[in-house]
């Protein structure tokens, strides 16, 4: 690989799954030139993802920033499948986005592996996985990274690339200059649990569900203090709504395995991972959501 060269635009790039961050994921590419293949076990799951990208292209070209024609030219440039190895064959980039399963993501290593480009780069979007074990599956973890997306991607303009123990120099090399291609700006990570942000944001959800939990104060008015008082765009109970309970559950106690006691997940969590109430995705979590929006006045411990 060329470090220094630009990202040529017939470069195919594969995603693994359909799920929030995948679909964002193809948005970003297409939109940018790029021939993109989506990959999910799940047929639905794919036509669901269309939809939403569909959506996105259309809100783009409502506010002006995409005209119909190119619009029309994102949307022919992706493609879906339900066969791995099919999507995957001569990808000259894949980004694994699964659940935070480490099994499910070294299956799929395994199966890419021997498919794409020979000078492929595998970049896998987990939130706080070890990326040296995920690469330990591939005959070439060298070409083995992090590239971790946040949500919703065609908003959200950071890129972590995390190096693993065997990610070769050229290989982040390439990585920022996809996220350039992109107009993403990227951050180069040392492999450590949870990375950068997904480290952070995990423990301050984590704080505010042991608030909720203890009574500090309703679930609105946590958010509300975070989001006027510190500046963030999306309070910490909305951000673990829109993420998921259960991924963000997952996260944690990957964290409290590697980093110890203060990463222990909230009780609260876990239970409602196991109700169901798993956030919007499943239209509740710590609120209720309708047609895809907050119902006013749903949050936990609201009077």
């Amino acid at each position: 690989m060329n470090a220094a060269s630009p990202i040529p635009t017939d470069s195919k790039v594969t995603v693994v799954g359909a799920g929030i961050m995948g679909r964002g994921i193809v948005h970003a590419f297409a939109v940018r030139g790029f021939p993109v293949a989506l990959f999910d076990v799940k047929p639905a799951a794919l036509d669901d993802a269309l939809g939403n990208i569909r959506e996105i292209v259309a809100g783009a070209v409502k506010i002006g920033k995409l005209t119909e024609e190119t619009a029309a030219e994102t949307l022919a440039r992706i493609t879906v499948g339900t066969d791995l190895a099919e999507s995957a064959r001569g990808a000259d980039l894949v980004v694994e986005t699964a659940s935070e399963q480490l099994a499910v993501k070294i299956d799929i290593i395994r199966t890419i592996d021997p498919v794409v480009a020979s000078d492929a780069i595998i970049a896998t979007n987990t939130s706080a996985l070890s990326i040296t074990e995920i690469a330990a599956a591939s005959a070439n973890p060298a070409r083995v990274a992090g590239m971790h997306f946040f949500n919703p991607v065609h908003k959200m303009k950071l890129v972590e690339i995390i190096r693993g123990l065997a990610t070769d120099e050229t290989v982040i090399a390439r990585l920022k200059a996809w996220s350039d291609a992109l107009g993403k700006t990227s951050i180069v990570v040392n492999e450590a649990p949870g990375f950068t942000t997904s480290r952070m944001s995990a423990m301050l959800g984590n704080e505010a569900m042991y608030m909720l939990e203890s009574g500090v104060a309703s679930a609105e008015d946590i958010d509300t203090a975070l989001r006027l008082g510190l500046g963030h765009p999306m309070g910490p109970l909305e951000l673990g709504d829109m993420t998921g309970w259960d991924t963000r559950l997952a996260v944690l106690q990957y964290l409290h395995q590697s980093l110890g006691e203060k990463f222990r997940p909230c009780p609260l969590i876990a239970k409602m991972v196991k109700s169901g109430r798993t956030g919007r995705k499943v239209g509740h979590g710590v609120y209720k959501y309708e047609n895809g929006a907050k119902v006013a006045g749903s949050g936990l411990g609201s009077v």
